[in-house]
């Protein structure tokens, strides 16, 4: 792993190190073929000149939910994969606790998609690509971390950037061109 990458605050890239390698030894088991269908998902989400989030709920080894972005069909700002994810699920579930879930995503949450994991009970978040916006991190750690409700949620990023990272890029260059 790379303790800073390029254009990364030398503090954030040491606060994100100690950060991942703690969740690394401590995190559940990570299964990297979810990540094929969350692929997938921001696919559809792409065809749907939605931005190409998506998101995939996986309990006891089999997807319970997924989504992918909303935001520009629903006109609602809170249309996320994430948050459209867990309402599937605890819809599903009959229960808004999400406990011994996991969470699949496309590109590392933002603020508000990661309170509602963290207060889903959702344990552990495997992200594909990270953000490259340090203060979303920092905000996502700080979520994610254990408070006097909520336990801490075992969060890893970049697991699969390649692929991700190329279809968020055209997604942004094939709407800056239209």
């Amino acid at each position: 792993m790379k303790v800073i990458e390029p254009g990364q605050d030398g503090n954030i890239a040491a606060l994100r190190s100690s950060f991942h390698v703690h969740f690394l030894f401590c995190g559940g088991t990570m299964d990297n073929h979810y990540f094929d269908h969350v692929y997938e998902l921001a696919l559809k989400a792409y065809d749907e000149n939605e931005v190409p989030i998506a998101a995939v709920i996986v309990k006891d080894g089999k997807i319970l939910a997924s989504a992918y972005n909303h935001k520009e069909k629903d006109q609602c700002c809170t249309s996320h994969a994430e948050i459209l994810a867990i309402e599937e699920a605890s819809h599903l579930l009959h229960n808004w606790r999400l406990e011994d879930c996991d969470i699949y995503i496309s590109l590392d949450p933002c603020p508000m998609c990661a309170s509602a994991i963290k207060q889903a009970r959702i344990q552990h978040v495997y992200s594909a690509l990270n953000n490259s916006d340090s203060s979303n991190i920092e905000l996502v750690e700080k979520i994610f971390e254990k408070d006097h409700t909520n336990p801490s949620v075992y969060f890893q990023s970049n697991l699969d950037s390649e692929r991700f990272k190329q279809l968020l890029n055209s997604f942004f260059e094939k709407q800056r061109n239209s």
